[in-house]
């Protein structure tokens, strides 16, 4: 993943439905869950990542976070960028607000005989 930007959806615009909480995260109003937080990021996938899944779910898991909305109708299947709403409670939001403008990516690396998976953020 790289070219990691913070997006504005058209749809947090209806202040009855969100609630500005700060540059790039809302509070959904209508999410009565503690993650109830908003973020919507785009992104390009790296020349030799052929799946949209990795590291993305790595992502949301070292942050806590899960996708709300995968903004199908602002994705285009026949290209290498996407775009998602990302939803979590406020800490986590704002913390995973350190990968705008990084590259994401996996490393292998071998650990007692076994080789397992290291999430790089750069």
């Amino acid at each position: 993943m790289k070219n990691i930007s913070l997006e504005k959806c058209q749809k947090y615009e209806n202040t009855n439905l969100y609630e500005v909480v700060e540059n790039g995260i809302y509070k959904d109003l209508t999410d009565e869950d503690d993650a109830k937080y908003r973020m919507t990021i785009s992104y390009e996938l790296e020349s030799d990542e052929n799946n949209n899944q990795y590291p993305l779910e790595d992502v949301l898991d070292k942050y806590y976070l899960h996708v709300s909305d995968f903004l199908e109708s602002e994705n285009n299947s026949e290209s290498n960028e996407f775009k998602l709403e990302l939803g979590g409670d406020l800490d986590d939001i704002k913390k995973s607000k350190e990968i705008i403008g990084k590259r994401i990516f996996n490393r292998d690396f071998l650990d007692e005989g076994q080789v397992r998976v290291k999430l790089m953020v750069e």
